[in-house]
């Protein structure tokens, strides 16, 4: 059965009626959970098997943002937490190998969690550099302030995850770091030059285009495109992140339900595929939106649909793992820094 070209959220801790026949009908090509959706591992494991039920597909990526830190959908008392960004970056510039030991180890942990659960895909890691009086939506998520440490810092994660059978979602392509607002409640504007950006911002991503996905920034960066943000300028996407960064694989806008964004749901579904991303994101679980969305997300073919097989192709087996000695190790390494998460 194909799938059309976006992922949405769901209302609540169990599908309504309404939300089984929407699924049935529009096909989405996955799904994302959020701390509503979720209660206990048992009533979590079910949800996910429901969604891959109704819509007719048993491996039907199910996301979730479990970062670490003040982003983290599952918790206690079930799920532990875990480190920041900001962590592993203190740890790095004590010791490089101790900061990509934890940080590796912590994704690692992080994708057991998933795994059990039939969670597929992990929206980490980040790659944005922020910068002094940006906004602090990134902050201490990031993984530092150099190109080159936060890039390594994002590799040792896409790692942990791997290791785990998740599949990681690099954002915020081509960077949230210097944005002075929260795109969640309106539209940051950058006004840094193209070389800065360059030389910055998008070099962070640059070592990590081999990634099989990637959710767009709802950023302007005025020296490539004063209109539109990156989610929907063709030209953001063609020359910067298809070109520059060299991205190709899986590229999704961030949710469409943010604020940053203009017109309905609709207009903002239909700019984002126009712009090429190939899936659109919702996450809200509004029904009626989920409907506008769905009525402009195309049937996922050509490229996006080879993209896309390629990504879920990616998905490797999980390596064994002593859950308790390696949390016991985590522990230890942020200890030996002298460091709390």
């Amino acid at each position: 059965m194909s799938s059309r070209a976006f992922i949405t959220g769901i209302s609540g801790l169990g599908l309504t009626d309404d939300e089984r026949g929407f699924i049935r009908e529009s096909r989405p090509w996955g799904f994302i959970l959020f701390k509503r959706n979720v209660d206990n591992p048992a009533q979590v494991s079910g949800l996910v098997q429901q969604l891959r039920t109704e819509v007719g597909q048993p491996d039907a990526p199910v996301l979730i943002d479990q970062e670490g830190g003040r982003v983290q959908r599952l918790g206690p008392p079930h799920w532990p937490v875990y480190p920041r960004g900001a962590l592993f970056s203190a740890l790095y510039d004590i010791d490089s190998q101790l900061g990509l030991a934890a940080a590796r180890l912590s994704a690692r942990l992080i994708a057991s969690d998933l795994f059990d659960l039939g969670i597929t895909v992990d929206c980490l890691p980040l790659a944005d550099v922020p910068v002094s009086g940006a906004d602090a939506v990134i902050g201490d998520r990031a993984y530092g302030f150099a190109a080159a440490k936060v890039a390594a810092i994002a590799r040792a994660v896409t790692e942990g995850l791997e290791q785990g059978s998740v599949l990681p979602v690099l954002k915020h392509i081509p960077g949230h770091g210097r944005a002075t607002a929260d795109s969640h409640f309106r539209l940051p504007t950058v006004d840094t030059s193209r070389d800065e950006l360059e030389r910055t911002d998008f070099s962070a991503f640059q070592p990590l285009a081999d990634l099989p996905m990637a959710m767009t920034a709802h950023v302007v960066f005025s020296a490539l495109d004063p209109a539109q943000p990156a989610t929907t300028s063709a030209t953001i996407i063609d020359q910067v992140i298809r070109g520059r960064i060299g991205f190709q694989g899986l590229l999704m806008s961030d949710d469409v339900s943010m604020n940053a964004l203009e017109g309905t749901i609709a207009e903002r579904a239909r700019a984002s595929i126009a712009a090429g991303c190939d899936i659109v994101l919702h996450c809200n679980g509004k029904l009626d939106e989920m409907r506008q969305v769905a009525s402009e997300a195309p049937e996922l073919t050509g490229l996006a649909l080879q993209r896309a097989t390629a990504a879920l192709a990616s998905r490797k087996p999980p390596q064994p793992l002593d859950r308790r000695a390696a949390r016991a190790e985590l522990e230890t390494l942020i200890l030996r820094a002298g460091t709390s998460a």
